[in-house]
């Protein structure tokens, strides 16, 4: 099934509930930047985000450095942002905030 491209209004909406995502100025893609305290949990992040990108089809674009992961999401078929690129950043804040909570003791 083909995602239909967001229109900048609708990623306006949903960009708002997300926490520390950027758009970038043609409005084509959405990035953020993870860090974690050390690789252990920057590792776990990706293992708990690549899951969920394999359960949506959908697959991230991202840059791993020891406790940083650098990520970015657009869906190339549709050529810009679609609502599946939103769900993928829900998925990752969530991974985000378990790793955090699970590894930070």
């Amino acid at each position: 099934m083909k995602m239909e491209k967001l229109e900048r209004p609708a990623i306006n909406q949903l960009l708002g509930e997300l926490t520390g995502w950027t758009l970038d100025d043609a409005a084509g893609s959405i990035s953020k930047t993870f860090k974690f305290a050390n690789f252990v949990e920057a590792f776990g992040f990706m293992t708990e985000s690549a899951l969920a990108a394999e359960k949506f089809n959908h697959h991230p674009e991202w840059f791993n450095v020891y406790s940083r992961v650098e990520v970015k999401l657009n869906t190339h078929d549709a050529g810009g942002l679609t609502e599946l690129d939103f769900k993928l950043a829900k998925a990752m804040e969530k991974a985000a905030a378990r790793e955090a909570i699970e590894l930070g003791d």
